[in-house]
């Protein structure tokens, strides 16, 4: 093969697949301005890279405004084939530095503050002792950050999953059983079945109008209200601390972890407990970074119970 020929061809090929990165990161941050200072380069740099991949391939990619852009058809196809093999390409990079060194960064997760406090902050210290090259960033916000968008390496996601586009990693199941404090009991007397708690006053989600209780192979929906209707588990934990009524929690948050003794909730109806919670780590992709795949397996080791 004539060696200049081939040094042509090999050079061509180098920009292309730097140019698809570019593009990528393009795509996800929808502007240039964003991705440009996300890139540490001039914006004008990025526009012309960009521009000269779009006349290599022959279609636009991008639909450009003076406010932001848009993926075309095209762009969008390309955008999904590509960013998978920019993302493999840094992890093959990364994996190689793995063989001399930990896992390190920063990892950004979004998560429910309840889940936060509860499961996760007992275990951070051991963690951090194991991956002392990682810093941690978390968002504790109830929205539901967009994974594709935002800068976030994993998101915590309590309940059924409704994100199909995103991969989801079973990460633990949630036991949750009934609790009333001692002066609630005493003022209200104690229900003996499942159906008299509808003669009770319950902590309740928002819209929530039923709970579904099992014991053993037995499942019972009763019907249950209250006057109060909230999401914060720590703030129901709380009023049941109260006498406020009956609520449903999780075994390993009713404890002096919490802030909250044991000696101040008893546990309602025992031998029942509510069907269990799923707790998942959603991720873009399943090509994760170190950090990311080591938290993922730190939650799975330790939570699984």
């Amino acid at each position: 093969m004539n060696p200049i020929f081939g040094t042509m061809k090999a050079n061509h090929t180098t920009d292309h697949l730097r140019d698809m990165s570019l593009f990528v990161e393009v795509a996800r941050a929808k502007s240039f301005r964003r991705a440009a200072e996300a890139l540490g380069m001039p914006s004008s740099t990025l526009s012309r890279r960009i521009q000269a991949l779009e006349r290599a391939i022959g279609l636009r990619l991008l639909h450009r405004t003076t406010r932001h852009i848009e993926l075309t058809e095209a762009g969008q196809l390309y955008f999904e084939r590509s960013r998978g093999i920019v993302e493999e390409a840094r992890l093959a990079h990364e994996q190689l530095g793995e063989l001399v060194s930990q896992p390190r960064g920063v990892l950004r997760v979004s998560l429910p503050v309840d889940f936060a406090i509860v499961f996760l902050a007992p275990h951070l210290p051991e963690f951090c002792r194991r991956y002392p090259g990682i810093a941690l960033e978390f968002d504790l916000t109830p929205r539901r950050v967009d994974l594709v968008a935002e800068p976030f390496d994993v998101a915590i996601r309590m309940g059924i999953l409704t994100d199909s586009h995103l991969v989801g990693h079973k990460i633990a199941h949630v036991q949750r059983c009934l609790y009333a404090s001692p002066s609630y009991l005493d003022a209200h007397g104690e229900p003996a079945t499942p159906d008299e708690l509808s003669q009770h006053e319950c902590l309740l989600f928002p819209n929530e109008t039923h709970w579904t209780l099992l014991r053993d192979s037995s499942k019972r929906q009763v019907a249950v209200n209250g006057r109060f209707h909230l999401n914060n588990v720590g703030m129901m934990q709380r009023l049941a601390t109260y006498g406020l009524g009956i609520a449903l929690l999780a075994r390993s948050s009713v404890s002096d972890t919490t802030g909250v003794s044991t000696q101040r909730l008893q546990q309602v109806l025992p031998d029942w407990q509510a069907t269990p919670i799923e707790v998942h780590a959603l991720t873009e992709t399943r090509l994760l970074p170190a950090k990311a795949q080591r938290f993922i397996e730190y939650l799975k080791e330790h939570l699984a119970q």
